[in-house]
């Protein structure tokens, strides 16, 4: 089958900084697709290129086999995106922005679809009013209506929730889950990793401009399955003991906070009789298991350790 989306060898500087660095993944038909990272990694630069906002320098991207730079009427038809600004027109009012907007594609108007997506998205009450006259969650709900009323096959979804309340999160995700029950494949970017978690089938993992994982959500976690231990000094550790540097010791507040990276379950007992044997006084012990925030934050941060050697 024919990928919705496939991104192949994608490159774009700014000012003759690299920020997105040859990346290549594909999305199938009908997949919940998951595009994390940090601030600053490329996410929003790779939606932009592929929605045609952004010309990308090198590489390719194709929507359902098309070209999005010789085919670009047809791609740009193929894709809905929810922007993580909100953008608007604020002469228009909500009802009449909504009837218009499949026109800029090319595609009629389908009324039947256009009132199923203001009924879902409970948008019925505010069609008279004009964009600035929408609360922020309701300019996030048009938003989302007029990114799909023109039929796409494929939804990009730019940290759609980001500055809403858990109520609307939770129905905007409810409403996602149904429209690709339909057959629609969705790109979806988010700082809320439990959304991700939940939501997503596969997830890549982006960073400077890098892919550095891309696996099926479930798979990523287990493979990269840790538990991590935080241990509370009495005292505060001035050098760590070399027989823990197994654990990836990271200290915190100034020595008080141990942290440590575990792979079985007897590794808990162990560090614990490390530090009874070097004479560390513990206060409190607290675990807990990997979840995908972990595995993002494994991949993603710059280690910073204190000096290890012996105590």
């Amino acid at each position: 089958m024919i990928p919705a989306l496939k991104i192949s060898h994608l490159t774009k500087h700014f000012d003759g900084v690299p920020v997105v660095k040859g990346i290549s993944f594909e999305i199938a038909q009908g997949e919940i697709f998951g595009l994390l990272g940090p601030n600053g990694a490329g996410k929003s630069t790779t939606i932009n290129i592929v929605s045609g906002v952004a010309k990308l320098e090198s590489g390719s991207v194709e929507v359902l086999g098309f070209d999005n730079q010789k085919q670009f009427r047809r791609t740009r038809r193929l894709v809905g995106v929810v922007n993580q600004e909100v953008v608007y027109d604020p002469f228009f009012k909500v009802g009449d922005a909504l009837k218009i907007h499949s026109g800029y594609y090319g595609v009629k108007d389908d009324p039947a679809w256009r009132n199923l997506l203001i009924e879902r998205l409970a948008l019925g009450p505010h069609l008279q009013k004009s964009m600035n006259k929408l609360s922020g969650g309701m300019k996030r709900r048009f938003m989302v209506a007029k990114a799909l009323v023109h039929k796409p096959s494929v939804l990009v979804l730019d940290e759609p929730t980001a500055g809403v309340d858990v109520e609307l999160r939770r129905a905007l995700w409810e409403f996602v889950r149904q429209i690709n029950q339909r057959g629609t494949t969705v790109l979806l970017t988010t700082h809320y990793l439990e959304e991700a978690e939940q939501m997503c089938g596969r997830v890549a993992i982006m960073n400077q401009g890098e892919i550095v994982a891309l696996e099926e959500t479930k798979l990523l976690m287990q493979k990269l399955d840790k538990k991590r231990m935080w241990v509370r000094l009495i005292q505060p550790v001035k050098m760590m003991p070399e027989e823990l540097n197994l654990y990836k010791p990271r200290a915190q507040e100034e020595g008080h906070l141990l942290e440590f990276t575990l792979s079985r379950e007897n590794d808990t007992g162990r560090v614990l009789k490390i530090l009874y044997d070097k004479g560390i006084a513990v206060a409190e012990v607290d675990t807990k298991t990997s979840s995908l925030e972990d595995v993002f934050v494994s991949l993603t941060r710059e280690e910073r350790a204190m000096p290890r050697g012996r105590s």
